[in-house]
């Protein structure tokens, strides 16, 4: 199974960020490797069969480190994540099901964007975000139709290689 990665493809509120890969995309194994888990990793934009629950947050790998975690909630939500070290993304990843678009917020970066949930099927989604003030501790709003159940870990790793300088 894969799961989506969209590295930087975020929709920005008065930031820019890099670009993204599509949903076909493999992910780079060079700069992510799935973290150790009892249940096999998540996939997305494919059915429901077998995919981890919306009620498990999804997983970081074992070179990125936890900020934040929100367990499975619907509709509308915010919560708080943790100070991390200068010179880290950020990484916003989104498990969520249901017909409907949510609407995730990163305040302290002005990054918000927008997911489809599908009904029937569990789809995951990371952002890797590397704009200036990611290090600080912030707050994730997000939007959902109450109808659109999802979990979200946030955390902190190095950038993409091909953001370092």
């Amino acid at each position: 199974m894969r799961r989506l990665l969209w590295v930087a493809g975020v929709a920005v509120a008065l930031v820019a960020v890099t670009g993204c890969t599509d949903s076909s995309a493999p992910r780079d194994a060079s700069s992510r490797q799935p973290a150790p888990s009892s249940s096999p990793p998540a996939s997305s934009e494919q059915p429901d069969d077998g995919q981890e629950p919306v009620a498990e947050p999804p997983e970081l790998d074992d070179s990125e480190h936890l900020a934040g975690r929100q367990p499975e909630t619907k509709g509308n939500a915010s919560f708080s994540y943790a100070k991390g070290a200068a010179g880290d993304a950020l990484i916003v990843a989104v498990r969520c099901q249901g017909a409907g678009t949510m609407k995730v917020a990163v305040k302290t970066v002005n990054v918000s964007f927008p997911l489809e949930c599908l009904a029937g099927e569990t789809t995951t989604t990371y952002n890797q975000v590397g704009v200036s003030g990611v290090e600080k501790p912030g707050t994730v709003s997000v939007t959902a139709p109450s109808g659109v159940h999802w979990s979200m870990t946030i955390g902190r790793g190095e950038p993409p290689a091909e953001d370092q300088q």
